[in-house]
């Protein structure tokens, strides 16, 4: 039953609608330039209406109203129409039929717009039906793209021609698609409202190389010469495919940078470089540069780029490498230390690159050489020896420093051999030298008197003198009660010398005299012989020279009368004697000659008879041996306290 009723209420719908006036054509419709077009139409009127005199109809262009004079398309009464329509439109439909379709030919630009029919049925019953179709007018074909194509994602392009001109029918190819990896194409025909479009579907998957490629497609009619033509860019979004930054870079301090980042990558990306995970900068662009001034130390590392669209994120990095020279290395403090500990001395500095560390002591080498930031001497079983500046050198290419410090090792006191005693003019002579750090204090002790001196006074002359870690210090015993009744065989001397680690005393012992009476006797000999020989020779160079430079007419007085021309001949032949005793009595003689020669060299003396040449008396000569001790019951000491030996030339 409730079938029924919709069937006669539908019934009733249609018969209202075709009691009024109505219209149907495609509210849009296409074609190509040059090409024709046909717009299906329908129109209805009501049906109490009677045409009077026949069916007519009017089409009209841009506007409905014909008060406005709007140009006209067609007209069934006459066959004035506007200017531009001229020869082309002409009527398909029967508009006894209420078909008022209408054939547009050689189709233009201009032509483009809406049109609208008016339906003519005579006398009043005449109506403009305000619905219209709207046509377009194209000088290339459609391409239907995706709002946004994304790398590696299929995308699908559609060519669009229309096919609404039954004169002809258009066919689509793809132009560039032989550049695109494996495309597929799919062309189908669509038909709706009586219109008409073939499309050229062409698939693919799009890669970032493809970004900026041009595509397009080329429709064209068969027996015509009409081809149109559609380009495109493709616009591949896809996230950052490469970031490109320097190369490692080294730099010296206090010098400028510049650091480029690029980045491949479409949508533009969000560009920014950090450093240790602080950024630094950010730029909306496909590239970044990093300015650094001033560079210190601290701005050395790892520096990346990060590129960002949205799409995706890369980055890249790289090492900047700030060169300097060593710093002033950092070394202990001055140590002091006791002997036979150990020690460890730290060097540590920075220089990049890594400097060499070089230890040197008192300017000489000590230990191995580090390159390294940071290097440990190590001294074992320190000794005095040990005691001085130790220096840390620290060198790079770029320049060097260095820092010192002192190891002072402390010691007990030593007493050295030259300690002793001896003989002088004014009495006996005792020194006594010790070394020790702190630097010891000398006292003399007299067992015999009990008397300690460590200064002077009347009776004893004492002197103490302190270089470095050596104390010496020195008495003088004037008077022989203090030497000894036998003049200083029985000298009883301590000495004795401290610090804060230990003291030692010793006796000095007077040096003894047989220990030189060889050396008294091969010098007394020695000394004779040379003498003799020395004699010899100045007559023998005498006799050669009287023979050699014998002149007649000229005989010894005039000779004597010329004493440079007779000393210069003289000096000639006793300066190649003193080379010939030397090489035979070796250097230990050399010094005689030297002192019998004293004045040779300057003023000569002058010689006034050849008897007083040949005929000269030794008197003596003295040897002086420092410290020889006389013998018993003897005494070798001479009223000025010298020691010689008288020798007469008989």
């Amino acid at each position: 039953m409730w079938c029924l009723q919709l069937l006669l209420s539908l019934l009733m719908i249609i018969k209202d609608v075709s009691s009024q006036w109505n219209v149907w054509m495609p509210r849009d419709i296409s074609t190509m330039t040059n090409s024709c077009v046909v717009i299906p139409c329908t129109f209805m009127y009501p049906s109490g209406v009677r045409p009077y005199r026949g069916v007519h109809g009017i089409w009209y262009f841009g506007q409905p109203y014909p008060q406005f004079f709007p140009p006209v398309v067609f007209k069934s009464r006459t066959d004035i129409v506007h200017e531009s329509y001229k020869g082309r439109t002409r009527l398909l439909g029967d508009l006894a039929q209420r078909n008022c379709t209408l054939r547009i030919g050689s189709v233009g630009t201009e032509h483009a717009g809406r049109y609208y029919f008016r339906a003519d049925l005579g006398g009043a019953n005449i109506f403009t039906y305000p619905d219209f179709s709207e046509l377009k007018v194209l000088d290339q074909p459609n391409i239907d793209v995706p709002e946004e194509i994304v790398s590696n994602e299929n995308l699908e392009l559609t060519c669009y021609a229309p096919d609404n001109c039954p004169d002809v029918s258009p066919e689509i190819t793809w132009l560039y698609a032989e550049y695109l990896p494996d495309p597929q194409f799919v062309s189908d025909y669509l038909e709706e409202s009586n219109t008409a479009v073939l499309s050229s579907t062409l698939a693919f998957v799009p890669r970032p190389m493809h970004n900026g490629m041009m595509l397009g497609c080329r429709v064209h009619f068969p027996n015509t010469t009409f081809a149109y033509e559609r380009l495109i860019t493709l616009d591949v979004k896809y996230p950052p495919r490469s970031v490109w930054v320097n190369v490692t870079q080294e730099v010296m301090e206090e010098s400028s940078v510049t650091l480029f980042c690029e980045v491949d990558s479409n949508p533009v990306p969000r560009v920014s470089w950090l450093f240790e995970g602080e950024v630094l900068l950010t730029e909306t662009a496909l590239n970044a540069t990093l300015v650094l001034e001033g560079l210190d130390p601290s701005q050395e590392g790892l520096y990346t780029c990060v590129g960002d669209n949205g799409y995706g994120t890369m980055n890249s990095s790289m090492y900047l490498a700030v060169k300097f020279p060593p710093r002033e290395p950092w070394v202990n403090s001055s140590q002091t230390v006791l002997e036979g500990s150990s020690l460890s001395l730290y060097c540590t500095t920075q220089g990049n690159p890594p400097p060499t560390l070089t230890w040197l002591k008192d300017g000489v080498l000590v230990g191995t050489i580090t390159a390294e930031e940071e290097s440990v001497l190590e001294l074992e079983e320190l000794t005095p020896q040990s005691d001085g500046v130790y220096r840390c050198l620290a060198e790079n290419e770029h320049g060097r420093a260095s820092s010192s410090l002192n190891v002072t090792v402390e010691f007990a006191p030593v007493l050295l051999e030259e300690s002793k005693c001896t003989v002088v003019r004014e009495g006996v002579q005792c020194v006594c030298i010790a070394s020790g750090n702190p630097e010891p204090t000398v006292e003399f002790h007299l067992p015999d008197l009990n008397l300690t001196v460590n200064e002077s006074e009347k009776r004893f002359s004492f002197y103490a003198h302190t270089d470095g870690h050596t104390t010496t210090g020195m008495i003088k015993l004037r008077e022989k009660a203090h030497q000894g009744g036998d003049g200083g065989a029985g000298v009883n001397v301590h000495c004795s010398v401290s610090n804060v680690y230990g003291s030692d005393t010793v006796r000095l012992e007077l040096q003894q005299e047989k220990k030189y009476m060889m050396a008294v006797i091969v010098g007394t000999i020695g000394g004779v012989a040379v003498i003799a020989f020395i004699i010899a020779a100045v007559r023998y160079v005498g006799r050669n020279n009287k023979k050699e430079n014998g002149i007649p007419g000229q005989d010894l007085g005039s000779k004597l009368e010329n004493p440079s021309l007779f000393y210069s001949a003289v000096k000639k032949d006793k300066q190649s004697l003193r080379k010939k005793v030397t090489e035979l009595l070796g250097s230990k003689f050399s010094s005689i000659l030297e002192e019998s020669s004293t004045g040779e060299d300057g003023d000569y003396q002058p010689v006034s008879a050849m008897a007083a040449l040949e005929r000269q008396e030794l008197n003596y000569a003295a040897l002086e041996f420092m410290g020889v001790r006389p013998r018993d019951g003897a005494s070798a000491q001479g009223d000025d306290g010298s020691d010689y030996t008288e020798i007469k030339a008989k």
